[in-house]
């Protein structure tokens, strides 16, 4: 009877001891976590919270450190043509890197899945980011280098500009002083006595070295004594010099070499009226001349300098370079995580728009992308987040002269506080400014991915 009055009136309130222990229990459950907590936390402190709130303090402060400026470092910064100059390049390299890399990562994403070594591609691409970020800038380095025998960019740039243009054989070489060849303002020589048909005329040029001559070169001492008809003008065009000393300047000696492959102009009135070019042994001559003076030219095309290829790392081009390197390495990363969201995308939306007669391209734009949205907005916003913070491939692949070209916000913060500038309180400024930028695309990337586990 007395058990069922207890039921019937309900749950009894618990004893003091009860709710005592309950408290004990919650309280070293607490304890025990923030212990295991509390390492992590001090070192958060001490390698991200302290360094933040001592640059902020830093940046109110002079070069030494010892003198209150407020705000004068961050007005100094939107001075300065070089910050101006960092934050141009930022702002390219903010809006292009992230932009190709995801485009390229996807397409490259959805390629690979009809491909049938899709694995050993995405090895491939990937592999660029097991090489870090000091070794990479050396290889680009190497890449861009202005010397074709060491560039292997410019050594291909060369080599297709002369499968389609010839080079001249002839860039060093020049007339001797007071020989009877005067240099033009445009880089040809001409004769300064006239010719007529009838004549051989000898053009002596200096300033090629004998191992540089053509291996079909012939000696011009028997070209020079051939007579010329009465309608055409003859001439040899020969190196200047015998090896050994001796011979006579302005005359060809037997030992002398002829210079082929050279082009010459019949030269009147200021038009060319005829053109050769030279033979093995520098002779060349030109038939069907009306009679009166001539004057003979060799263009400015023999003597042009032979092309040297692109200049990667010059003011114009350096920064498009280093984002070539930079999408050289992250665009493996892009396609691997672009590509695990396409494996998670329903392909029953994919196989009904084919059956209602989508080609793949409208499925790509239609349907792929859209579903793939979301990653490829976090794949977006942490390429953003990651180029504001390059240094290492603009400081190691800009040469020194066209560093100031290149800066970014990362270097012009080093370049400033420890590369010269010695300023710490300006640097501390523009890390401040680095923050303040990065901070809206973490914040934006963590309400993302707090979205996507919802």
């Amino acid at each position: 009877m007395t058990a069922t009055l207890l039921k019937e009136a309900g749950p009894q309130p618990a004893a003091p001891a009860d709710h005592e222990r309950k408290r004990r229990a919650r309280r070293r459950a607490r304890v025990i976590a923030l212990a295991f907590v509390f390492p992590a936390l001090l070192l958060l402190g001490a390698l991200v919270v302290y360094p933040v709130l001592f640059s902020v303090g830093r940046s109110f402060f002079d070069a030494s450190g010892d003198r209150f400026v407020g705000g004068d470092n961050y007005t100094e910064m939107f001075r300065d043509p070089a910050t101006l100059t960092a934050v141009r390049n930022t702002a390219i390299w903010v809006v292009v890197a992230p932009t190709l890399l995801t485009g390229l990562g996807l397409v490259l994403a959805v390629l690979v899945e009809k491909i049938r070594w899709a694995t050993a591609f995405k090895l491939l691409l990937f592999m660029p980011m097991a090489v870090s970020f000091l070794a990479a800038g050396i290889i680009f380095r190497l890449a861009y280098d202005e010397d074709p025998e060491k560039g292997v960019l410019n050594a291909a740039a060369v080599s297709v500009h002369d499968a389609f243009k010839d080079a001249s054989s002839y860039p060093n070489a020049r007339a001797r002083d007071g020989q009877g060849l005067t240099k033009a303002a445009d880089g040809s020589y001409g004769t300064t006595a006239a010719a007529s048909p009838g004549d051989t005329v000898g053009l002596g040029l200096v300033g090629v070295r004998a191992e540089d001559l053509p291996g079909d070169a012939r000696p011009a001492y028997p070209a020079s004594g051939r007579k010329a008809s009465a309608d055409e003008l003859r001439g040899v065009v020969y190196l200047d010099f015998t090896r050994g000393g001796g011979g006579e300047q302005g005359k060809v000696d037997r030992t002398e070499s002829g210079l082929p492959g050279m082009k010459a102009e019949a030269v009147r009135d200021g038009k060319a009226v005829a053109s050769a070019t030279t033979a093995a042994d520098g002779s060349f001559r030109f038939q069907g001349l009306d009679p009166g003076s001539y004057t003979v030219r060799l263009p400015a095309s023999n003597f042009a300098a032979p092309y040297e290829g692109i200049s990667w790392l010059g003011p114009a081009l350096v920064t498009p370079a280093i984002i070539g390197a930079y999408l050289w390495i992250w665009t493996g990363f892009a396609m691997v995580l672009i590509g695990a969201g396409l494996a998670a995308l329903p392909r029953d939306a994919l196989e009904a728009a084919r059956m209602d007669g989508a080609n793949e391209w409208q499925i790509f734009r239609r349907i792929t992308v859209p579903l793939l949205a979301p990653v490829l907005t976090v794949v977006f916003v942490t390429l953003v987040i990651n180029v504001m913070k390059v240094f290492d491939l603009v400081y190691i692949i800009a040469p020194g002269p066209v560093q100031e070209d290149a800066t970014v916000l990362a270097t012009q913060m080093w370049l400033v506080s420890f590369g010269g500038g010695n300023n710490q309180g300006l640097g501390s400024a523009l890390g401040v400014l680095l923050l303040l930028l990065v901070i809206p695309a973490m914040v934006f990337n963590v309400r993302r991915f707090r979205g996507s586990q919802r």
